[in-house]
């Protein structure tokens, strides 16, 4: 009988060109012989299975390493979701599913899976909560997808053989052949620059385009940006330019998030320089699959995204994959480089596909100098366009959630729009609600994935409040339940181990070494996103007043004892003044940057109780002491602003006691003779003064520059020179006399007797 199935999915799908699923459901053993059996009676060429077990006699992945399969396709992919069901790893199947090809799922009988719980919903239950806590409305709702959509047959197995097989479902379209016309390949279009075989290797003629837009970047000062959903080709397209770029010469440097994003650009380009750009065989000087050389001395070479936006070794030109991963301010390092750009970005899909690049980047880059071509990739390269396997998939996983069109919140005001919980039951019953409240975490955060959206459902620690306006959710929040831990767990905590979903206690217990750290209870906002279309309108800072109202002090029974609100962020001038205002104090930076986003973390704490406010007091004044030295030395190249905004939120005093031989050297060098050299500690303590907790009088006494000045020279430690050029300073001794110049005013506000009387002998004179 499976068999049966598994050849008429598989003949239907080879004629339509587009893919079919099988669900074997049931005992697991059955279920895995029933994918044998569907297999051997397909007989594919190529089959991979993902599962928890092993011994398999073709290619194995393990869930956790399901990515290795980005960039392959098989005939059939078995996916095993006993034991370990991880929604990212069921995207990384779907798409690795060739046309014509099977979508294996071995899951529990479907009417109890809801019920089951595996290792996913282990690593939900992050502690004080346990699994009996995680719930089932993620696979509840992903049963019903199975259900309802075509091209899903589902296959019942008894775990003893005592009832016979049922076929629930069969799976068959019956459009078999009417969608499946072969596609003829593009011509190469009359004169081209790039070889004749870049146009040959394309597939469809949406991508043949993608490869003509290309040819500018041969000119510089041209930038290509090419969108498309997952599946397109639109990173093989950029590696055929690439290829082809290097064969005339080009040194092209390509980034994205992880390598794994930019394997088919290389792979692409590897084959067009191997030919010659020919389409025939040829040798390809690689030093290994990150970089690429062609003969006559181009080459294309991989970088992280933070190394690749200073453009090391002037590249001729740069071409970024999965820009909508990446986050605004990285991407605006390449714009000022005068080279040849192109990005290319994911609309929809797993990988991510935050709209920072569309909405806000976009503007940058069409206000700058380079003259942009915009491409749009819609066809799909290895299935027909109504494959009913992606509608699937993009329905159950939600990778087309998007928030509401603008059309709809256009001219919403922050007074009519109406704070709500979003309830896992809420959401699971209303689709438009789930979509638009997902669609805007994925607009607002490139790493928002399925898995998200199953611990939106069924997490014990997370909540989901909104803002909504004219039934649309114009802003929304996702927030985490941390602290409140046992002594014992604490105590492992602070001995090394990890503790899951307790980002704020584990980061102060084990980086920072305050055992008592994870004792009160907190609240952290994990995501916070509003509409692109009313951006800057105060919306998010209306949602997190309901927040702290709600679960604050006096906030009523869901506060249950809430000490602290937190949050963690790659930290920004922009972020920091945000959170600041929002009454967040800052309280760690990390050493380390993010390596896709090229930023240092910030964690930062809103007080709400009296052991609320003593955790936050004892981190500031533990942030406020380590900066003082560590600006010098880990945190010497964290931009200048980011230091001033995380010392301004920083609200530990800074005290000064400056001897009065530090005073008479601060003196001289402000108002007369002395050099900065005599006592760098004492400028180094009223630079501390004057930046941290900035919220008064003494954070207004310096204007920006002065204050860049200060962070660079005096608490980083740069050298004068390299200082004087980027705060725009014609010469060091002319950085050196506004240096002076700006202590002036921190001698008034916080000088002693004796500093002001050592003041007036310059004055007088």
């Amino acid at each position: 009988m499976i068999a049966g199935l598994a050849r008429d999915a598989k003949r239907e799908a080879e004629a339509a060109n587009e893919r079919r699923v099988l669900v074997c459901a049931g005992d697991r053993d059955r279920g895995i012989d029933g994918a044998y059996d569907a297999i051997e009676a397909v007989d594919p060429d190529s089959t991979a299975i993902v599962s928890t077990r092993e011994g398999f006699r073709f290619e194995e992945h393990r869930p956790r390493n399901a990515g290795e399969l980005l960039g392959r396709t098989r005939e059939v992919v078995v996916l095993d979701c006993h034991g370990r069901f991880v929604p990212n790893a069921l995207g990384r199947c779907v798409g690795a599913v060739d046309g014509g090809g099977l979508l294996v799922l071995l899951t529990p009988a479907l009417d109890d899976w809801p019920a089951v719980r595996d290792r996913f919903d282990d690593s939900l239950a992050v502690p004080p909560y346990g699994i009996g806590d995680v719930t089932g409305r993620f696979r509840d709702r992903f049963v019903g997808t199975l259900r309802t959509h075509p091209g899903i047959a589902i296959v019942s197995f008894d775990a003893d053989g005592a009832e016979a097989d049922v076929v629930e479902r069969d799976g068959l379209t019956g459009e078999a052949g009417e969608r499946g016309e072969p596609r003829g390949r593009p011509s190469v279009p009359p004169n081209a620059t790039f070889p004749a075989a870049a146009y040959e290797a394309c597939l469809t003629a949406d991508q043949a385009r993608a490869v003509r837009a290309f040819e500018s970047l041969a000119t510089p000062g041209d930038a290509v940006v090419v969108e498309a959903d997952r599946g397109r080709g639109k990173s093989s397209a950029a590696g055929l330019a690439a290829g082809a770029l290097a064969l005339d010469g080009a040194d092209v440097l390509v980034t994205a998030p992880a390598f794994r994003n930019a394997a088919e650009v290389f792979a692409r380009a590897s084959e067009l320089i191997g030919s010659g750009g020919a389409g025939g065989e040829g040798d390809v000087a690689a030093e290994d699959i990150r970089r690429v050389d062609a003969p006559g001395g181009g080459r294309v070479r991989y970088l992280p995204p933070a190394e690749a936006a200073e453009l090391p070794g002037d590249p001729d030109v740069a071409i970024v994959d999965e820009a909508a991963a990446l986050p605004v301010r990285l991407l605006e390092g390449f714009l000022d480089a005068g080279v040849s750009l192109a990005f290319c970005t994911t609309v929809h899909g797993y990988e991510g596909a935050g709209r920072g690049f569309a909405i806000r980047f976009r503007e940058r880059l069409l206000d700058g100098p380079l003259a942009v071509r915009d491409v749009r990739l819609d066809e799909p390269i290895r299935y027909a366009r109504n494959d009913p396997v992606e509608a699937w998939a993009s329905r159950a996983l939600l990778l087309d959630a998007r928030p509401a069109v603008d059309e709809a919140v256009a001219g919403v005001s922050v007074e009519e729009s109406v704070y709500r919980a979003l309830a896992p039951d809420d959401l699971l019953a209303n689709e438009a609600l789930l979509g638009e409240a997902f669609g805007l975490l994925v607009a607002a955060h490139y790493r928002t994935d399925p898995n998200d959206l199953a611990r939106l459902l069924d997490a014990p620690n997370l909540a989901a409040r909104a803002l909504v306006a004219r039934g649309r959710v114009v802003a929304v929040a996702l927030l985490a339940r941390e602290g409140g831990l046992d002594a014992e767990t604490r105590r492992a905590m602070y001995e090394g181990d990890r503790v899951r979903g307790n980002m704020v206690p584990d980061v102060l217990t084990s980086q920072l070494r305050d055992e008592g750290a994870a004792e009160p209870r907190g609240v952290r906002t994990v995501r916070i996103a509003t509409h692109h279309a009313l951006r800057g309108e105060g919306f998010g800072a209306r949602l997190l007043d309901e927040i702290h109202a709600e679960f604050g002090e006096g906030g009523g029974e869901d506060a249950r004892g809430v000490d602290y609100f937190s949050v963690g962020y790659g930290a920004t001038p922009r972020l920091l003044r945000f959170w600041r205002r929002a009454g967040y104090r800052t309280v760690h930076l990390s050493t380390s940057r993010n390596d896709a986003s090229g930023e240092h973390s910030a964690v930062m704490l809103r007080p709400e109780t009296g052991p609320g406010r003593e955790l936050c007091s004892r981190h500031a004044a533990a942030f406020r002491d380590r900066e003082r030295d560590g600006l010098s030395d880990a945190h010497r190249d964290v931009d200048s602003d980011v230091v001033v905004g995380a010392l301004r939120a920083c609200p530990a005093p800074v005290p000064v006691d400056l001897t009065e031989t530090e005073w008479r050297s601060v003196v001289g060098a402000s108002f007369g003779p002395g050099m900065y050299d005599s006592a760098p500690g004492a400028f180094r303590d009223l630079a501390m003064a004057a930046l941290v907790g900035g919220d008064g009088e003494s954070g207004d006494v310096l204007d920006d520059r002065e204050k860049r000045l200060l962070v660079q020279k005096v608490l980083q430690g740069r050298p004068t020179e390299s200082v004087a050029d980027e705060l725009g300073y014609v010469s060091g001794g002319a950085c050196m006399r506004a240096l002076g110049e700006a202590y002036k005013p921190l001698v008034e506000r916080y000088g002693t007797e004796f500093a002001l009387a050592e003041r007036e002998r310059f004055i007088s004179d």
